[in-house]
């Protein structure tokens, strides 16, 4: 089913009509994160809009903000906004941010209830779970907030992608997404009951909450390509369709989870489920629009990145940029802020299959 487009007119491609080839480069292995891309490709959402699009796979040896940064790269990449205005501030990048797909983030710090951890105050003299290569700083900077001291007041524990350390109870707190790692809490047995662990066995801290969230996943392309003859057109279609791909999954999160399947996801039914259910809340509804950016939060990324040393100074004006993405909503029909989302509800399953 195709969801009409507003005003693509001459863009409007018949199946005869030769597309443009561009490539999205994820910054993870397939799962429903990047649902929207595979609605507006498998939808053909893009095709509508001219366009072919092969969407790269993401996963631990790929640092998407490196790959798009280079000329012969792909012309869109999905990364978090911190890292790529680390790359930006060393020079090494002219990547602009066109769509800010997230405007929440979904990063969580997840200890057992019965020890008391409600806030980044509550961090002193424990063993703090973070994962590395810049996927920390929301929950350092919350530490930072509450006037503890890395090293001195509490201790970081470098933690895998997962959540086998507070399972096994290494460490009083891990860091989680929570479309992801925090779920996999749930699904796992607990031993003094032999039932699924439950929310009340757990506290969470939301960094939303908090006041430290930055922004994560939103679309890039470089500024030099942007810059050449066409390409801001095209970077248009491009957005036009990934913002119906992800309408689509508002409203059609099963159809959204067989695409991610399709697109290669091995993560369980159950898991698939409750991701495509927590990755909605991060983008709607949008205030602005899909796509807007949210600028206190931009500027409280850009505070926080600046306090932790990841940048030396704010970016200059045109690390983003929204021509791109007010031009492509006004082509998209229906809502495009999402005003009257609801969350949905999943049932969690063992392993999350």
């Amino acid at each position: 089913v195709l969801m009409s487009v507003a005003g693509v007119g001459a863009q409007d491609a018949s199946p005869a009509a030769e597309l443009t080839p561009v490539s999205l480069q994820l910054q993870w292995s397939p799962q429903a994160q990047f649902a929207g891309y595979f609605a507006a490709r498998d939808e053909g959402f893009w095709a509508a809009q001219g366009l072919d699009v092969t969407i790269l796979d993401g996963g631990p040896d790929v640092v998407p903000q490196v790959v798009g940064s280079d000329p012969a790269g792909p012309e869109f990449t999905i990364s978090w906004v911190p890292k790529v205005l680390e790359v930006r501030d060393k020079g090494q990048s002219d990547l602009v941010n066109i769509a800010q797909i997230f405007q929440r983030s979904g990063t969580l710090s997840v200890s057992w209830s019965d020890n008391g951890i409600t806030s980044p105050a509550d961090f002193k003299g424990k063993k703090i779970g973070v994962w590395d290569f810049g996927n920390e700083y929301e929950v350092t900077a919350g530490a930072k907030a509450a006037g503890l001291t890395e090293g001195t007041d509490y201790e970081k524990v470098i933690q895998p992608f997962d959540m086998s350390l507070l399972l096994n109870k290494e460490i009083d707190v891990a860091e989680a997404m929570i479309y992801n790692e925090y779920a996999q809490v749930l699904e796992a047995t607990n031993p003094d009951t032999g039932e699924l662990y439950q929310p009340t066995d757990l506290n969470i801290i939301n960094y939303n909450d908090v006041g430290t969230a930055m922004l994560q996943d939103a679309i890039f392309a470089r500024e030099a390509w942007l810059a050449e003859e066409g390409n801001e057109d095209v970077a248009t279609r491009f957005l036009v369709g990934a913002f119906q791909g992800w309408q689509f999954c508002r409203d059609n999160p099963d159809a959204c989870i067989q695409h991610t399947v399709d697109a290669g996801s091995t993560l369980g039914a159950g898991h698939q489920a409750w991701m495509m259910n927590e990755i909605n809340p991060l983008i709607w509804p949008s205030e602005g629009g899909i796509g807007s950016m949210p600028t206190a939060t931009w500027d409280q990324t850009v505070q926080i990145a600046t306090d932790a040393g990841i940048i030396a100074a704010a970016p200059a004006e045109g690390a983003y940029r929204t021509d791109l993405a007010d031009a492509a909503r006004a082509q998209v029909e229906g809502d495009v802020n999402g005003a009257d989302f609801v969350k949905g509800t999943v049932t969690v399953t063992a392993g999350g299959e």
